[in-house]
């Protein structure tokens, strides 16, 4: 399906066009379109591949998807939702909806010392529009709710007044076009090493390589739905990796690292004799099978029979071993007879490629067998479902190639046992699985937030969950045999729903293993010892103990605190405890979906340590469509975000707080007023005695929303507690000193610059890195500043490398709070 309805929004009497449009060989000619799951009469409404509703009225609201069907099968499209109103009624209505930050520490709000504030937010949903003309289906943006107007208020703090602005009105206009992308990394499973100067492709068509690092980007192309995206090693070192790569469809860009398996050294066969190559034979297990080759079965592209040495690479993906499951290609996926994608379960896949001995060319060839030992099957009602299938590397969609059937046989010195056995024959394609499809299906919900606090209006998006479904050891929940399945989903707006396998009657059938990343950093479940917090997990009890969860250091609290894994148990319809989630019956997704948060989830969250950032005009990075175009605005391009860092060295007995004041310093527009403010603590040096380093964020210099000036940021950076400072960076001095004005630094509780425009350098204790993703470009500039190198990326502070300016503390002595609150707010002018 490479064109999918959209979803509109109508007043009644008006006319609406849905549109979709597949492809496919044959090409898809015939058309069927949907209400609500119910078929519309073709005479009726005259369809094809657009339908037209005329004179609109209010039961015709809900969901409209279409079907394309061949001979060759069958898709269906993404459901898309109509919404007829009345007339007179508002689509966006002119109140904003609550929306809260949280304040600096030193401006509580009320007598309990809240410190969250309604700055209001416009839900980005779509208006009604006057209907386009019914013969097109084009990218029309459309329009959509957003702000219309914002005030300026002051909040009262501890010795001044904050600025804040904050949304008074909402209203209709253009939707938002931001751009969709999708980086990350591509490189080894066994190694880490990078693939460098891969090729992509998007369907058959090459869009890019990876860099040296083994980096890229990828634009996601407008009405995607789903991005299979094929990373190829031009050295024919790894498998071709097909995967299935998450994004998030309210634009930014989202993080994936992509696994890739290294091919296994190729043997010598005759290929004028009978062959057999066993499928899994690693780690001292048995195999899982094996591929059978006939004498006489290799063939070249011509079809001559080649009966010389073979060199034979079969490289083989075992899931009884839980470190090749993010090696996997693909999302373990097909499409049944009534187009809709339906998940399988492996038993594992295999990459081959036989070359000839002497030239190289690429062998295929005819009639093979494949035997699978039917005693690696430990769900006996797989057995009878068990098939052959071949990856489509332009869909990512698996295809039958054949049925596998119980057969006796001893294999050589083999103990008898029972194979299953199926036939195919090897062309183009070239990686296989044994797989069966599973019908026990169910959602499970999980959330991300910014913190531990868990607050709703804390939330997270484009978080990337993954799941893994295991198959626990009978008996051994807690030490999975194997895992069957895995997928990956972007959080919105109201979290994540994850599909996996689930079982009704026993509550340990399937397990899962649930981890989130955000640009690359992990994000941290809530633990599950010594004690379980039904209130911290997100799931009361007794559902929460027939789900089991344990975090991954449960046991052993050596390990990682950034996974979890539950029984997925299918929730009983008749015991009230378990139809509030987490899990969700397969057919109620739309309930999983628009679930309040008061209802059961699984959590993760960011850890910050002594970390805050204070924006005057609020913005949610991880949602890009909260973004308001306004000169006080900290990203002033919501395409592109450029984040800048000062690496401050303190000498001093303990950790300190240094903030960073940004206020607009030479734009007549923001001279003198507030960006925002930027807090961190920092991190002590293991190698050197009483001295810390901290990274802190400034709003970079350069052009205002409006991209018709330049703006220097004016940037106070003042540690908190009894400090002074004693050195500045020569180099960071000189070009300041050459780049008028000056700021003046006649206090030597802080230092105060006119921030450079230029991204200047480790050499100047300044690290600047831009990137579509806000959080992935403060992350790698962290990481980079940390190191105190101009590319280098650590976590271990080394506070006098690539330093901008030290300070000297001492304890902070009595009495002294106050004039340290009252100069970390004080107004620019002061």
């Amino acid at each position: 399906m490479v064109l999918h309805p959209k979803t509109k929004v109508r007043v009644a009497g008006q006319e609406v066009t849905f549109c979709c449009k597949a492809s496919g060989t044959p090409v898809p000619k015939k058309y069927y379109w949907y209400h609500n799951g119910t078929l519309l009469e073709r005479k009726v409404h005259r369809y094809g591949s657009r339908l037209v509703l005329r004179g609109l009225a209010p039961e015709q609201a809900g969901t409209y998807h279409c079907k394309a069907s061949t001979e060759a099968g069958a898709v269906k499209s993404a459901p898309a939702q109509l919404t007829v109103l009345a007339q007179g009624q508002q689509s966006c209505k002119p109140e904003p909806e609550p929306s809260f930050v949280e304040l600096p520490s030193e401006c509580p709000q009320d007598a309990a010392g809240s410190r969250y504030y309604n700055v209001g937010r416009c839900p980005p949903a779509p208006c009604a529009d006057s209907p386009a003309d019914p013969s097109e289906c084009g990218a029309d943006a459309g329009r959509c709710c957003g702000v219309r107007r914002m005030e300026m208020r002051e909040i009262p703090c501890a010795s001044s007044l904050l600025p804040i602005k904050v949304v008074a009105e909402c209203g209709c206009g253009p939707c938002a076009q931001p751009r969709v992308l999708v980086q990350g990394r591509v490189t080894a499973a066994d190694t880490g090493e990078p693939l460098r100067f891969g090729q992509i492709f998007l369907g058959g068509r090459k869009v890019g390589f990876t860099g040296y690092k083994g980096s890229f980007t990828i634009e996601v192309p407008p009405d995607t739905r789903r991005l299979v995206a094929r990373f190829v090693d031009r050295q024919q070192r790894f498998v071709d990796a097909v995967k299935v790569l998450p994004f998030n469809r309210r634009g930014g860009a989202v993080y994936q690292e992509v696994k890739m398996l290294r091919k296994k050294e190729p043997v010598d066969l005759d290929g004028s004799r009978s062959n057999a190559i066993p499928l899994g034979e690693a780690g001292g297990r048995e195999p899982v099978g094996e591929l059978v080759l006939p004498a006489g079965a290799f063939l070249r592209p011509s079809g001559e029979v080649f009966r010389g040495i073979v060199k034979a690479s079969v490289t083989f993906l075992d899931p009884r071993d839980m470190a090749t499951a993010s090696a996997a290609s693909s999302d373990l996926s097909f499409t049944d007879a009534e187009g809709e994608i339906v998940p399988l379960r492996t038993y594992g896949m295999f990459a081959v490629d036989f070359r000839e001995g002497e030239t190289g060319a690429a062998l295929q060839t005819g009639p093979v067998e494949v035997r699978m030992d039917a005693g690696q099957v430990q769900m006996p009602e797989h057995l009878q479902k068990m098939k052959l299938w071949s990856l489509n590397p332009e869909t990512g969609l698996w295809e039958e190639e054949g049925v596998l059937r119980p057969a006796g046989g001893n294999r050589g010195k083999r103990e008898e046992r029972t194979f299953l056995v199926g036939n195919l024959e090897i062309r183009e394609r070239r990686l296989f699985n044994l797989d069966v499809p599973e019908d026990r299906r169910c959602f499970v919900k999980v959330r991300a937030y910014s913190n531990e606090k868990f607050n709703p209006y804390e939330q997270l998006e484009g978080v990337v969950i993954s799941l893994i479904n295991l198959e626990p050891q009978p008996g051994y929940p807690a030490n999975p045999r194997a895992w069957g399945r895995f997928d990956s989903v972007v959080t919105g707006p109201n979290g994540a729903c994850l599909p996996a396998f689930c079982d009704g009657q026993r509550p340990d059938a399937y397990s899962a293993y649930v981890t989130a990343t955000l640009g690359g950093e992990e994000l941290e479940a809530v633990a599950s010892s010594p004690k379980l917090n039904p209130n911290a997990v997100g799931v009361s009890q007794p559902y929460l103990g027939k789900l089991g969860y344990r975090r991954l250091d449960h046991d052993d609290p050596n390990l990682k605190k950034t996974a979890f894994q539950i029984n997925v148990a299918k929730p009983d319809p008749n015991n009230v405890d378990e139809i509030n989630g987490p899990i969700y019956p397969y057919r109620s997704l739309e309930e999983c979906e628009e679930a309040p948060v008061s209802a059961n989830h699984l959590r993760f969250y960011r850890v910050e340590v002594d970390k805050y950032e204070y924006n005057v005009v609020p913005f949610k990075e991880s949602d890009l469509t909260s973004w308001t175009g306004d000169y006080l605005s900290w990203w002033p391009n919501p395409q592109e975000f450029r984040a800048c860092f000062i690496k401050v060295q303190i000498e001093g007995p303990q950790e300190y707080m240094v903030r960073s004041r940004n206020v607009g310093g030479s734009h007549p527009r923001t001279r003198g007023q507030l960006y925002g403010l930027r807090d961190t603590r920092s991190v002590r040096d293991t190698l050197l005695e009483n001295t810390s380093g901290a990274c802190v964020e400034f709003k970079c210099s350069g052009m205002l929303f409006d991209q018709s000036l330049v703006d220097r940021t004016l940037v106070s950076i003042v540690p908190q507690g009894s400090c002074h400072r004693t050195a500045i960076n020569s180099l960071l001095r000189e070009y300041l000193s050459r780049h008028p004005p000056v700021a003046e630094n006649n206090h030597t509780a802080a230092f105060t610059m006119l921030a450079p425009v230029d991204p200047l350098g480790h050499n100047y204790g300044i690290y600047t890195v831009t990137d579509q993703n806000p959080r992935l470009a403060k992350e790698i500039a962290i990481g980079r500043c940390f190191d105190g190198t101009s590319d280098g990326f650590s976590r271990e502070m080394k506070a006098d490398a690539g330093t901008a300016v030290t300070f000297t503390c001492r304890e902070r002595p009595a009495g002294r709070e106050s004039f340290f609150q009252r100069l970390l707010t004080a107004p620019a002018e002061a």
